[in-house]
This record gives C-alpha cells, sequence and structure tokens, in this order.
C-alpha cells in the first residue's frame, strides 16, 4: 500500500499562495525603492511658493480667513502650470483622525502630494499619526500647539509660521481656539488614508461623511493620474 501524502487539502494552494506574494514583494520592493528615490520629479508644488503664498494672503487680509482661502486658491490656479490640478470647488467635508475633529477642503489629491485647507472654529486636539509623506502646516489664522515626548515646553505655530511634521514622526498637537491651516503633504499619499478613515470607522460611523470624502479624494487622484500626474 502507498504511503499516504502528510500535505493536508489546500495545503498546497496556501503554499502556492505564499510562493506568489513573496515573488510579489521581490519584485515590487526595488520598484518601490526606485520611485520613492525619485519622488521629488512627480511633485507640482514649491515649499517656498505656497508659504510665500499663505504669507501674502494673511498680511493683505489679516484674520479674515475666508478672504486668504480665496487669494490663495486664486493665486495657485491662475498659475499656467498649475491650474489644471487646482479644485476650485470649495467644498468642506469633517475630517476624524487621531482624536481630533475639523473640517477640510480639498484643494489637490494624487499619489505623491495633498493641499487642503484644515482648520476648526472651535478647537480640538489630537494625535498627528506617523506618515510616509511630509506634512507642512502653513498657520494662517490661530495658533497650534505641539508636543514632542520628553520636551517640558510646547512647540508654539502662530500665523505664517509652518509645523513641518516630517515622515515618520509623530507629535500630539492642539489648536485651543479657531485655528486655520493650508495643510500640503508630500510623498505617499494612498497610505495616509488609513489614518484618516481610522476614527470614521471604529468611532464616529459617520458614513455619509466619509462616503463624501471617498468620492472627493478618489476623484482628485484618478482625474490627476489621467492627467500624467502620479
Amino acid at each position: 500500500m502507498a504511503p499516504k501524502s502528510s500535505s493536508t487539502p489546500g495545503s498546497s494552494g496556501f503554499s502556492g499562495w505564499l510562493k506568489f506574494f513573496a515573488i510579489l514583494l521581490g519584485v515590487m520592493t526595488p520598484v518601490y525603492y526606485l520611485l520613492d528615490q525619485n519622488l521629488e520629479r512627480f511633485y507640482i508644488f514649491k515649499l517656498d511658493q505656497l508659504h510665500d503664498v499663505a504669507k501674502r494672503g494673511i498680511e493683505t487680509y489679516g484674520n479674515d480667513t475666508r478672504a486668504i482661502v480665496r487669494h490663495i486658491v486664486d493665486e495657485l490656479s491662475g498659475q499656467v502650470s498649475l491650474t489644471s490640478y487646482i479644485n476650485q470647488d470649495e467644498e468642506w467635508i469633517f475630517n476624524n483622525a487621531g482624536g481630533a475633529m475639523g473640517a477640510m477642503y480639498i484643494i489637490h489629491a494624487s499619489v505623491t502630494e495633498y493641499l487642503i485647507i484644515f482648520g476648526t472654529a472651535v478647537g480640538t486636539e489630537g494625535h498627528t499619526g506617523r506618515h510616509t509623506a511630509d506634512d507642512y502646516f502653513h498657520i494662517l489664522t490661530g495658533t497650534q500647539l505641539a508636543y514632542v515626548p520628553g520636551e517640558y515646553e510646547p512647540e508654539v505655530y502662530p500665523p505664517s509660521s509652518v509645523h513641518h511634521l516630517r515622515r515618520g514622526d509623530v507629535k500630539q498637537y492642539k489648536m485651543p481656539e479657531s485655528c486655520f491651516a493650508l495643510e500640503y503633504a508630500r510623498g505617499w499619499i494612498p497610505p495616509m488614508l488609513f489614518f484618516g478613515f481610522a476614527d470614521g470607522l471604529s468611532s464616529t460611523l459617520d458614513l455619509p461623511t466619509m462616503w463624501r470624502t471617498v468620492w472627493v479624494t478618489g476623484k482628485q487622484m484618478l482625474g490627476n493620474l489621467a492627467r500624467g500626474k502620479f
């Protein structure tokens, strides 16, 4: 009598999937590394450009946040190289992430960049998240505070300042009262969406807001990909 095979039903299929994922990982790892080393070539926004337009908006309109936001959007959309990448439909959507709550207006979203106005008129506090992109928070009105473990004093960011959260870093942050900012992230944007949806899935369960966020973000990302913007 022939000896029975020690393998169980389905074990060969499972082994096949393991081999598939191992091969996929082996192929994708160098591709990811190559793209990650060349992310700069995909960026359409310049750091000094965004800081300059935000500062001039603040200098011109003071504490009139609505006017500052319109100034920023109008100036960016007026530049030939950016016109087709700027969303001028000012739709505000609630955003819950890391325990903090505010609202955002998505000006641009693509695989390697996003540009939004984020803020709240009543204050909020939370966890920044640990992200796959550098985040530049240009304060327009109000003040943001940030805390790093081991420090005994807060980082203070008033209007016209920029809070740079480096890729992979994490902080506690607080907007004690009304505060709005031009937030720009550059790096790998899709993995950041998991953090953005976590509170909605586990706490608020605000499905209409989540759906609207997915719709607007997806429309922006796919539309920009169709234009050749990675």
